[in-house]
């Protein structure tokens, strides 16, 4: 006979959304959004830590209960530029795919990146987070505890007031987007509050979210994850990181995007994707990177070329849209399931007043890009090139 915690293991397993793999030990099970197999390939901390922040996570019941409750382990970045007072995990509830409420907590774990000597880990307190969720506690509702994309979480048991399931499929689409911090939203004032996860809501759509922040390099690994999902819809954004961080020269830019593309025809000959060019950013328009990133303020900017290699340019955003563009077009011709959306038209010059750190939008910025999304028409035309039987959900990578 199972014990206790073999079945809340179980159920917690079982209802994880939008992840692709978990990591399992004494204490709990922490989503992540790439695979573990892929750990020996990152030579990044950043990247380790972005994919196991939860953007889009969330855990889906079917109850009759009126409240549910976790205790949790999160850990965030300890970032020099936010006061104290202002560090908190948010985990946003919704029923029936409403909002009803969210729970702050605050004394995690920390992760010191920016230190002599390499990272430092900083332990700190599990939290309980506790959904009231109201009912009659006899009509079963469909609940999701959205876990935040500022942090890795480790869940450590569920209870409630009436038994839990493992919500079931709603047969929505399902949408795999890939892209830098500002498709992870670590800005957003909530989970819910995640551009994808807020044009998902809007599109009908069921949404995982590949957004790394720092770390949408074109890595092989992240295309391969794509490849093997099974998805209905793919997107990438593409850009920001790799004029950021001056990690590519269009010498090698223009082969990897066909890489990632051709990795994803692998998969799927006509599944529909979307390449979305970068948003606006006053610095990097015509200026290449590296941005540097003021460590006591947080503020951002780019780095002049004064000597430009003329044989191997540095890449501006300027450039990657006009090159993003061009390939779509030319790809096009022979996949017509393959779509190009201009960044602009999701965050362009006039909505500068939302950029307060002239590279990431604020909270009222990410539901702007949320509403422009899912009212493009170029976003309806890919949709609707979605087969007319959606895909299951994939089992969690090994996790059958």
């Amino acid at each position: 006979m199972k014990t206790q915690d073999e079945v809340t293991r179980e159920l917690l397993r079982a209802s994880v959304r939008g992840t692709i793999d978990i990591e399992e030990d004494a204490e709990g099970l922490m989503p992540l959004r790439l695979p573990l197999s892929v750990r020996p390939q990152l030579d990044s901390d950043w990247m380790r830590i972005a994919s196991e922040q939860a953007s889009g996570v969330r855990m889906e019941f079917e109850t009759a209960a009126t409240w549910v409750e976790m205790t949790v382990e999160t850990t965030g970045l300890f970032l020099p530029w936010i006061p104290d007072g202002e560090r908190w995990s948010v985990f946003s509830w919704t029923i029936d795919g409403q909002p009803v409420g969210e729970v702050r907590v605050t004394g995690g774990s920390k992760l010191h990146l920016a230190e002599p000597g390499g990272p430092r880990f900083e332990r700190g307190e599990s939290a309980l987070v506790r959904g009231e969720l109201g009912g009659d506690g006899v009509t079963e509702r469909r609940v999701a505890v959205w876990l935040p994309q500022t942090d890795a979480v480790r869940v450590r048991d569920v209870r409630s007031d009436a038994p839990l399931r493992p919500a079931g499929s709603l047969g929505q689409p399902r949408w795999w987007h890939h892209g830098s911090s500002i498709s992870h939203c670590i800005e957003a004032d909530r989970p819910l509050g995640v551009w994808p996860v807020l044009a998902a809501g809007e599109l009908g759509l069921d949404v995982t979210n590949l957004g790394f922040a720092a770390n949408a390099h074109l890595d092989p690994f992240t295309a391969r994850a794509m490849r093997d999902s099974g998805a209905d819809l793919w997107s990438l954004k593409i850009g920001i990181n790799i004029v950021g961080g001056d990690t590519m020269k269009r010498r090698t830019f223009i082969p990897a995007v066909h890489g990632f593309l051709d990795t994803l025809r692998e998969g799927a000959a006509d599944t529909p994707i979307l390449v979305v060019s970068p948003i606006i950013c006053p610095m990097h328009e015509d200026t290449p990177g590296p941005t540097v990133t003021d460590p006591a303020t947080g503020l951002r900017r780019g780095t002049p070329v004064t000597t430009p290699d003329v044989f191997d340019p540095p890449l501006t955003l300027r450039a990657v849209r006009e090159i993003l563009r061009d390939i779509v077009t030319m790809r096009a011709a022979d996949d017509p399931a393959l779509h190009y959306l201009d960044g602009l038209e999701l965050f362009g010059e006039a909505d500068l007043a939302e950029l307060p750190d002239g590279l990431h939008p604020s909270p009222a910025g990410y539901r702007r890009m949320a509403a422009r999304f899912a009212a493009s028409d170029t976003v309806a035309r890919w949709v609707s090139q979605v087969s007319r039987t959606p895909s299951s959900p994939a089992p969690i990578i090994g996790h059958p």
